[in-house]
């Protein structure tokens, strides 16, 4: 038993690396979660959490992708009044963690090296479990707490996106767990627009009668190089945004190349991208730079009777921005927790999407707090266990903080 110096809240960092180590081993890419949501069921109701305080909701319902299981909501009575708190983490992993062999070594937990290890947000998940389990073994007074496990994390925030708020008990704030310095205390990130276009040429043969087709290849090429021309592609700086790009799939028809044979003008091509921005309608000003970049090159490649070729072009949001005030109640308790460990807190804003730009949009103010994932989606990823034990304590900590 290890007890943490701050408030005599113990901590036994054996059985949180344990914890860790059994999440670890269990498989669950995204949308195939339902071994994992039964392991950590098994162990919340190891740990003292009644079966009855364990559900599940029908958000996979709503995802518009096959996923074995709803969101998994845990429900802890207050044993203090307080505000409900949230501590959320997903269950899923990217598809590279299939088969993980995690291994210890040294302060580090590792894979074999033909897989990633699915630390993200496998700690993230052992640090929800650690706070159930220490608030209930050493009776620490505490408010009422949900602990969310979300589903389709890593394949579009799907989990936390078809939540419905009502299901948390009224939730005042919350601590997302998916990190990896416990000193960085995640505020904001940045909203996604994903866009995609259809390009439907006009087969020919490409050696007999080439200007009697309409090469769908040209008009992407000539539209992402005129996207580039204009400022739209990668690091994007105008005078009344900024944000980031990228083009992601260039192909045909169901995952296909784009065209047959090299003798065949290309009839068909289909293009997808994303843009990212702080700011919601520069994320979109910025996939509309795209439409317009798709409309000029549609002009300039014609037949020999001047017949363009047909766009089919949309954009829809994957997730909005959001940014947390300094004086944000979740940041302070956040803040607080850490300086009260000693660790000087660093606020960051992020690049990428989290569960928290759902949370926020769902109306609960979400910070989210670092456990020690490393390297995170490659065959180098590790878990730094110091960093996973600072995490376990600043969940316990929160948790049990006076408001």
């Amino acid at each position: 038993m290890d007890i943490m110096n701050n408030n005599s809240i113990p901590l036994d960092v054996a059985a949180a690396e344990d914890h860790l180590m059994r999440f670890l081993s269990v498989e669950g890419v995204t949308g195939q979660e339902a071994n994992i949501a039964a392991a950590v069921s098994d162990a919340l109701k190891k740990v003292g959490v009644p079966e009855s305080a364990i559900r599940f909701d029908d958000a996979n319902k709503r995802i518009p992708l096959p996923t074995e299981t709803g969101n998994l909501i845990v429900d802890l009575p207050g044993t203090r009044p307080g505000p409900r708190l949230l501590f959320s983490t997903h269950l899923d992993t990217v598809p590279l963690c299939a088969g993980a062999k995690p291994r210890r070594e040294g302060d580090r937990i590792v894979s074999d090296g033909t897989t990633a290890l699915g630390g993200d947000a496998r700690t993230g998940v052992a640090v929800l479990v650690v706070v159930a389990e220490t608030l209930i073994k050493n009776k620490l007074p505490h408010p009422p707490i949900t602990l969310l496990f979300t589903v389709r994390e890593e394949s579009g925030l799907h989990g936390a996106r078809e939540l419905n708020p009502a299901e948390l008990g009224g939730a005042v704030m919350c601590i997302n767990v998916d990190g990896q310095m416990a000193s960085d205390l995640i505020i904001g990130a940045v909203g996604q627009e994903n866009w995609e276009v259809e390009i439907r040429g006009r087969a020919s043969h490409a050696g007999v009668a080439p200007e009697k087709g309409i090469s769908a290849t040209m008009v992407g090429a000539l539209a992402l190089a005129e996207a580039r021309r204009a400022g739209w592609f990668g690091k994007v700086v105008k005078t009344d945004g900024r944000g980031t790009s990228n083009v992601g799939i260039f192909g045909g028809k169901d995952n296909k190349p784009a065209g047959d044979a090299t003798n065949v003008v290309t009839d068909y091509v289909f293009i997808k991208g994303e843009a990212r921005s702080p700011k919601s309608a520069f994320a979109t000003k910025i996939a509309k730079g795209y439409e317009a970049a798709f409309t000029t090159a549609q002009s300039e490649v014609t037949d020999d009777a001047g017949d363009t070729a047909e766009l089919k072009f949309s954009h829809v949001t994957s997730y909005p921005p959001f940014e947390l005030g300094k004086d944000t109640p979740i940041v302070r308790r956040a803040t607080k927790a850490l300086k009260a460990l000693g660790i000087e807190p660093v606020l960051v804003f992020s690049n990428g999407g989290l569960d928290a730009n759902w949370l926020d949009k769902h109306g609960i103010p979400t910070i989210t707090i670092g456990s020690g994932q490393a390297e995170i989606h490659t065959i180098k990823e590790y878990v730094n266990l110091p960093e996973f034990e600072k995490g376990c304590r600043i969940g316990v900590l929160m948790a049990t903080l006076d408001d």
